[in-house]
C-alpha cells in the first residue's frame, strides 16, 4: 500500500484509503479507542438533518457517517475520492430501502461535482486534514451550500489543557507506532499520527473558515479537545 505523505498527494491518499476500505471502520475504532462512535453521534446531533433536506457528507468513506442523515429522511450524498471506499459502502447499503440509504458519488474536495448552492448542509468528519489544499476545500464547500446553509467540520484537534495535550502527543508519537508494528495497515497509523500533529489548532481553523467566507463560526471540543467540531453558516 502506498503511504500518504504530508504533501497529501491525492493519488497517495486515495491509494492508502483504497487499501484499508474493508477494515476502515474497525481501524477507526482501534485508533481512537472507540471514541469515534461517540464523536459521530455528536456530529449527527449537531447537523440535525431534517426530512427533505439535501445533505452532503464529504470524505464519507464507506458511508457510515452518512447513514444517520439518510435515515432521518434527508436526501444524502456520500462523497469520497476513494473508489475502494465507495465500492464497500455501496455494497453494504444496497439492501436498505431506497429512501433510507445515501447516494454514493466519487468526487474531489477541491473540485466538487455539484452545482452552486446544491445543499442545505455540508459536513466533513476526519477528512479535511487529508485534503491537499484546506482553504480551497473550505471555499468549495461554501460554493455548494445554499445561502443560510450550514457547515459542520469534525476533525482531530489539540487539547487546550497542557497535561492532556502532553498525554495525547505521547499517544500519537509512541502509542500509534506500536499499533502500526502489529497491524496489516501500518501506513494508516503512521499517517494518522503525523497528520494529527501537523493539523492547526481550533482557533486557527476557525480563522481559516472565516477567510473562506463562512460566518457565525464557532467550535466545540470533544473529549477534552482531542477532536473538535467547527460550526459555520454560509452568509450567501
Amino acid at each position: 500500500m502506498t503511504r500518504a505523505s504530508l504533501d497529501k498527494r491525492p493519488a497517495d491518499v486515495a491509494a492508502m484509503f483504497d487499501g484499508t476500505a474493508e477494515r476502515y471502520d474497525l481501524l477507526n475504532s482501534l485508533m481512537t479507542g472507540g471514541l469515534d462512535r461517540r464523536w459521530r453521534r455528536a456530529v449527527v446531533a449537531a447537523v440535525d438533518a431534517r426530512p427533505g433536506e439535501r445533505i452532503l457528507d464529504l470524505a464519507a468513506g464507506t458511508g457510515t457517517s452518512s447513514l444517520p442523515f439518510a435515515e432521518a429522511g434527508a436526501h444524502t450524498v456520500a462523497c469520497d475520492f476513494s473508489l475502494g471506499m465507495l465500492s464497500v459502502g455501496t455494497r453494504r447499503t444496497r439492501d436498505l430501502p431506497a429512501g433510507r440509504r445515501p447516494r454514493f458519488v466519487a468526487g474531489d474536495a477541491l473540485r466538487l461535482p455539484f452545482a452552486d448552492g446544491a445543499f442545505d448542509a455540508v459536513t466533513i468528519s476526519f477528512g479535511l486534514r487529508n485534503v491537499a489544499d484546506t482553504d480551497l476545500a473550505l471555499r468549495e464547500l461554501r460554493r455548494v451550500t445554499r445561502p443560510g446553509g450550514r457547515l459542520l467540520v469534525c476533525e482531530v484537534s489539540h487539547p487546550p489543557n497542557m497535561l492532556t495535550a502532553f498525554g495525547h502527543r505521547l499517544h500519537l508519537r509512541y502509542g500509534l507506532p506500536l499499533l502500526a508494528k502489529v497491524s496489516s495497515n501500518p501506513d494508516s497509523y503512521r499517517y494518522l499520527a503525523e497528520s494529527t500533529l501537523a493539523w492547526p489548532r481550533q482557533q486557527e481553523l476557525a480563522r481559516r473558515l472565516r477567510e473562506a467566507g463562512w460566518d457565525s463560526v464557532r467550535w466545540r471540543n470533544l473529549t477534552f479537545g482531542v477532536a473538535a467540531m467547527h460550526h459555520a453558516v454560509n452568509p450567501g
